[in-house]
């Protein structure tokens, strides 16, 4: 069987500036519920990460290709009532950064740097001057 051609993706939010709320957020975090792992992966979602400094998120996750986060992302919340739960959940603790338009909540950031595709288009080592 080929493996599907994967794509990467990052985006920004921001937590709300409470301490506790961030907390509970990072702690929630450790063990989210099977429901929303699995309906994260059955639109597409291969690896996923969060970062958090600050109050400021930063995801990372890639997903097969042809993937448009616009649309089939947030889809994963339509798969079963306990994914629409963490969402509406996870929504409390949330605010946009200010970067983001009226029509997003996690804001997309642009790519400035890839090293695979840099080193890739390197000439073979002791060839190049």
């Amino acid at each position: 069987m080929e493996e599907q051609k994967t794509v990467s993706f990052a985006q920004v939010l921001d937590l709300k500036d409470d301490p506790a709320l961030i907390e509970e957020y990072k702690k929630q975090h450790t063990q989210v519920w099977p429901e929303v792992l699995r309906a994260l992966h059955t639109v597409g979602v291969r690896k996923m990460k969060i970062f958090l400094s600050g109050t400021h998120l930063f995801m990372y996750y890639e997903a097969h290709e042809g993937f448009d986060p616009s649309v089939d992302f947030q889809r994963y919340t339509s798969l079963t009532p306990r994914a629409a739960e963490w969402d509406k959940w996870m929504i409390t603790m949330q605010q946009k950064v200010k970067e983001a338009k009226d029509s997003e909540w996690w804001s997309p950031a642009e790519e400035v740097f890839d090293l695979q595709s840099q080193l890739a288009a390197l000439p073979p080592l002791g060839t190049d001057h």
